[in-house]
């Protein structure tokens, strides 16, 4: 979900905004902002060709900074598409900083919200089309007027759904990486208490770039021993927490190679077998 086209250059591959092969069980998406816009606004046209008064709605709205940017929610309907879908066994997230990531998570709230209102707005029309639809003939035809209606239930449902699986931990778990520096830390606490006011559960803090314990290097040793501390602050704040630690690398965590070399160290080696394996582990 993350605009800046990271998983491009995490897998050295071309990746679009429809599923791109990268290897067998493996396929990635990036949501295109400009081409999920395109595709939010036609879908918002169709709807208002039925649904008389959503412009309007829309306008009064956006006056009052109650509906979400067109952008935004134009990233967060390809959200819902895939996690709502059954056609992967799994569907990972790669959230973008943590600010557009919270934003991206309220959505749920904000578009129920939102549609709520619209669906109360189309059953008035609704009844006032009845009443005066000799009169107003650009109300549509009642087919019209219950189409427009059942496609924002539909939304509203949709919704639903993606909030169900959001807040629950059986299927959904949010990992939140960090760096052993304070400002790291307290933005990693403030966003994990904001995700629970979501119910989204954060089961896992994976601390990134730690350094070898033997160095030659004066600075390095002197970097070591200040991550030593914030790592034992990280363990105080996240005492709830499966904690992991990723080393940091002698090149750019970038590849296929590499990135299933961290999947090593977080999860173990790949089994060959149909034996259960274990999750991350604490260091």
């Amino acid at each position: 979900t993350d605009p800046a086209h990271s998983l491009s250059d995490s897998f050295e591959k071309k990746i679009s905004h429809v599923p791109t092969f990268i290897q067998e069980n493996l396929y990635a998406v990036e949501i295109d902002p400009e081409i999920a816009m395109e595709e939010y606004q036609e879908k918002l046209k169709e709807q208002s060709e039925v649904n008389p008064g959503m412009e309007l709605l829309q306008e009064q709205m956006d006056m009052a900074s109650m509906s979400p940017g067109i952008d935004e929610a134009a990233a967060f309907d390809q959200f819902l598409k895939y996690m709502t879908t059954d056609e992967y066994d799994v569907v990972i997230f790669d959230t973008a900083p943590t600010g557009h990531t919270l934003r991206l998570l309220s959505f749920p709230e904000m578009m129920d919200s939102w549609v709520g209102k619209l669906i109360k707005l189309r059953r008035q029309i609704g009844a006032l089309a009845k009443a005066f639809k000799n009169i107003l003939p650009f109300m549509g035809d009642e087919e019209e007027e219950d189409r427009a209606l059942k496609d924002l239930e539909a939304t509203k449902k949709k919704i639903s759904e993606a909030r169900a699986v959001m807040s629950d931990p059986e299927r959904t778990s949010f990992k939140m990486i960090v760096i052993p520096e304070e400002m790291s830390i307290y933005e990693s606490e403030r966003a994990m208490k904001a995700l629970e006011k979501y119910d989204i559960h954060t089961d896992a803090v994976i601390v990134n770039q730690i350094l070898p314990e033997e160095s030659d290097c004066e600075f390095c040793r002197a970097r070591r021993r200040l991550q030593q501390e914030r790592l034992k602050m990280i363990r105080e704040k996240f005492s709830d927490q499966i904690l992991a630690q990723v080393p940091l690398l002698k090149k750019e965590a970038k590849g296929i190679k590499t990135l299933e070399k961290i999947a090593e160290i977080l999860y173990g080696k790949p089994l060959t077998d149909n034996k259960d394996t274990s999750t991350v582990s604490s260091p």
